[in-house]
């Protein structure tokens, strides 16, 4: 009896199938490969797009600048400084060398911003110093700000803000004081006891004087004098002389040297 076919040993209703033509995944891997291609191509043409609108056309040149913030310098001023680059690429201008050249030309300014503004414009945002202290030098006044910075001369003296006194002997007892410190940081302890001092005293305030490091004196508009030492312990003595002048509102003399052991004289 002959033996069973490869067909007969099939179990019943199923047939072996023979397979027909390439893969299912190498006919998707072909096709994957051809939409690469195409995106790549797309990519090309959009980047070369990008490319040429940023650094070829002229609609996205550096055409104007504007300018906020000023108090005393002027929009024009500003804009002398800068020197932006009008005509250029908006995408190539240089907005830290803009800041550079400002901080340099200008020492008046503080900080400032300078932003691109799509798609013509160059935005400065100024943040001018303010003066502290003032140094007189001939019949001009030096404008000193907060961090100790002589940062511009003017004719006129801003109104409210004291004289600073360097009445620091290059001799005898002070002389110590002069060299060990240097003139620079005893005008920085001048603008730390400035800063210090209440509101309300700061108001009337015509000088600070410095005899030495630990030597800072006020002098108020209405005569009153006030030792305050250092700069050190500021808050403390703000709040020790503002409690003081309270206590003894007729006194033309008062001693915070020592927050802890305040002195007031002279009614």
């Amino acid at each position: 009896m002959a033996g069973s076919t490869t067909e007969e040993r099939t179990p019943r209703g199923e047939r072996r199938q023979e397979s027909s033509g390439p893969p299912p995944v190498r006919r998707l891997g072909r096709r994957h490969l051809r939409v690469i291609v195409v995106l790549a191509i797309a990519l090309a043409f959009a980047g070369s797009g990008a490319f040429w609108l940023l650094y070829g056309s002229d609609l996205v040149r550096a055409e104007k600048v504007s300018v906020s913030g000023t108090r005393i310098l002027t929009p024009a001023q500003v804009r002398e400084a800068a020197d932006v680059p009008l005509g250029e690429p908006l995408i190539s201008v240089d907005t830290d060398a803009i800041a550079s050249r400002l901080s340099r030309k200008l020492p008046r300014i503080d900080t400032v911003d300078v932003d691109r503004s799509w798609p013509h414009g160059i935005a400065l945002k100024v943040t001018e110093r303010t003066p502290v202290l003032l140094v007189q030098k001939g019949g001009k006044f030096i404008e000193v700000d907060d961090e100790g910075v002589r940062f511009a001369t003017v004719s006129r003296a801003p109104k409210g803000v004291p004289a600073l006194e360097l009445a620091v002997s290059r001799t005898g007892s002070a002389a110590p004081s002069l060299r060990r410190f240097g003139e620079e940081r005893l005008v920085r302890e001048a603008v730390r006891v400035a800063r210090a001092v209440p509101a309300a005293v700061a108001q009337t305030t015509r000088s600070v004087k410095v005899r030495s490091y630990d030597a800072i004196s006020l002098e108020l508009k209405d005569g009153r004098t006030v030792d305050w030492g250092s700069g050190e312990q500021g808050a403390a003595k703000g709040r020790t002389l503002t409690a003081l002048m309270k206590a003894a509102p007729g006194a033309r003399h008062f001693d915070v040297s020592v927050p802890t052991a305040p002195a007031s004289s002279g009614s």
